[in-house]
Parts: structure tokens; sequence; C-alpha cells
């Protein structure tokens, strides 16, 4: 059960934190990883550790050419693309009065923009039984002050997937997106530590901590793997029970 032997996934943003979590959980279940990330010395020492044939490729999601001719030089590589699992992702503080449109414009760009590209240019590479996963949040559907910009562009996320998922099921490609609650990452980590974020830890998330970046690799595995041919369009929140009070 599980089994991804002979798979190839690309996994963006795999440099670090849930995305590395999630390529070691493919690789240790068979599958050959593909890193896309703009971090070239960490994204390496990544592929090190990977148990199966892997492979860094240097990618920023904000250059189409640049997508394009990894995706290529994964498919003349590894021969074909099973899985593809969209995790890159920044964030910083957007409140509406005072975000600059630039910063508003980044962020949009790599969390949508470089998922829809990926999946754009990903796709025609794909056989009957492909898997897309796009990483969503819990603040694309439940918004939260000071994070203007992040909550759209995880809203947009949301509705990307359900849209990829009704355009790729005539393709045999199923699409579901993963919403993270409050994970230790190296994007959070300075973030989890504010008295702020252990307050709403400790008032609203039902087991209590926030999640480890292991703790989301069963999902990915699951997703990628032919055990969910069933399921396409879903939106699985995986937060220690925070939506329970949202």
């Amino acid at each position: 059960m599980f089994d991804l032997k002979n798979k190839v996934a690309i996994v963006t943003g795999a440099a670090g934190g849930l995305g590395e979590a999630m390529a070691s959980a493919l690789s240790r279940q068979g599958a050959k990883i593909a890193i896309f990330d703009i971090k070239e010395k960490e994204g390496k020492a990544v592929v090190r550790k990977l148990k199966t044939k892997s492979k860094f490729y240097k990618v920023n999601l904000l250059e189409e050419e640049n997508i394009i001719k990894a995706i290529e030089s994964v498919k003349k590589q590894f021969g074909k693309i099973d899985i593809l699992i969209n995790n890159a992702g920044i964030f910083y503080s957007t409140p509406i009065d005072s975000t600059k449109k630039e910063d508003w414009e980044k962020i949009m760009a790599v969390n949508v923009t470089g998922y829809f590209l990926m999946a754009k240019h990903t796709v025609p590479q794909m056989n009957k039984g492909g898997k897309i996963i796009n990483i969503s949040s819990v603040a694309g559907h439940h918004a939260f002050p000071g994070s203007a910009a992040y909550n759209s562009s995880k809203g947009a996320v949301i509705q990307l997937t359900k849209t990829m998922a009704m355009e790729y099921a005539p393709k045999g490609i199923n699409v579901n997106a993963v919403c993270p609650g409050i994970f230790i990452t190296p994007m959070t980590k300075d973030l989890s530590k504010t008295k702020q974020m252990k307050d709403l830890i400790k008032k609203s998330v039902l087991l209590k901590r926030p999640g480890n970046a292991d703790e989301i690799s069963g999902l990915a595995v699951y997703l990628s793997s032919d055990e969910s041919s069933y399921m396409t369009g879903s939106i699985i929140d995986i937060d220690g029970g925070w939506t329970c009070h949202l």
C-alpha cells in the first residue's frame, strides 16, 4: 500500500520545511524526486539525504522560462513525471493600508501564479494517473488580520485547485489541496515564538501544540499514491483541530 516505486515527483520549495518533509516521505516510499527551489546549497543537501535517485533544479517561480526548462530537464532526466507537489510559498506581514503594491504582487506571483505555471507546464508531461497536490493554508478559508496578501493567495490556491480538478479530470489527473495550520518551519519559526502565536495555539488548537513538518508527510504520500485515485478537488485541513473553532 502507498507504493511509489517507479514514480517521479516534482516538489517545489523542498529545500527545507514542509517541502523537504514531503520529498523525504515520497522518497522513502520509492519515488524519485526532483526538487525545485531557489536555495541551491540547501536543496542539494536535501538531495544527498534522500533514499532514491533525485536531483536539485534551481528554479525561480517568478520566471516562466526557467520553469519550462526545468520541467523539460526532469522529463529528459527521469523519463516521465507522475506527481507534482506545489509547495513553494512566501509570507510576510501585509496590512492593507501599509502594504506596497510590489510586496502584494510578489506574494501573489509566488504563491498563486507559480502554482498555475507549474501545473500548466507539467501536466502535458503527465500520463493518466498523475497527481497534483497544492499546498494552501487554513488562511485560505479563514482570514487573519495583517496578512491580506497571504490570505488572498491561499484562498486563490483553493479555487485554483478546484478548477484544476475540473479541467484535468478528463485527463485522468487527480488534483487536491492541503491546508496546513500552524507548523514550525523556517518560514514560521520566528512567528511561532511570539506571545500572540503561543496564546493562539493554547486557546484554539485542540492538540495544544504546533505541527511538526513530518506530520504532513503521510497525507502527502497518500495523495500521491494510487490509493487516492477517487479523490480530486478535495480541500483537506491538517491543523491539530484549529478550524473546529473557526
